[in-house]
C-alpha cells in the first residue's frame, strides 16, 4: 500500500512540475514576432492587374496567388529579408530581391509583370 501512495505521489508531482515548466517559458508557445507581404500585381504594358499570379518566397514551400484584384498577402513571416518570384503563364517570371520585412510590420509594393 506504502508503495501505490510512493507513485501516486510522485506522479502528482510529476504532472505538477510539468504544468508549470510549460506555462513558464516554453519557446513553443510563445508567440514569435511575424511580418507580412503584400502587395498588387499587373501587367507592365495595360497596367491592368492580373488575377492568378503564383507568388512564392524563395526557398521555402510558402505559394499564394492572387485574388480576381492582383492582390496577394503573405502572413506569419519571420523578420528578416526574403525574395519572391512570381510566376505566370504566358508572362516572364520576376524576382524580387531583397524584401526587407521587420517584426510586426506589412510591407505593400506593386509588382509589374511583362508578357514572354
Amino acid at each position: 500500500m506504502k508503495t501505490i501512495f510512493r507513485i501516486a505521489t510522485i506522479a502528482s508531482f510529476a504532472l505538477i512540475f510539468n504544468s508549470f515548466a510549460s506555462a513558464e517559458g516554453n519557446p513553443t508557445n510563445v508567440p514569435a514576432a511575424t511580418a507580412s507581404v503584400s502587395g498588387k500585381v499587373l501587367d507592365i504594358n495595360s497596367g491592368e492587374t492580373l488575377a492568378g499570379v503564383a507568388v512564392t518566397v524563395e526557398g521555402t514551400d510558402l505559394k499564394v496567388y492572387t485574388d480576381l484584384d492582383g492582390h496577394f498577402t503573405i502572413n506569419n513571416l519571420e523578420p528578416g529579408t526574403y525574395n519572391l518570384i512570381l510566376s505566370m503563364i504566358s508572362y516572364n517570371n520576376s524576382l524580387v530581391e531583397n524584401v526587407q520585412l521587420n517584426a510586426n510590420e506589412k510591407e505593400e509594393m506593386d509588382i509589374k509583370l511583362g508578357n514572354k
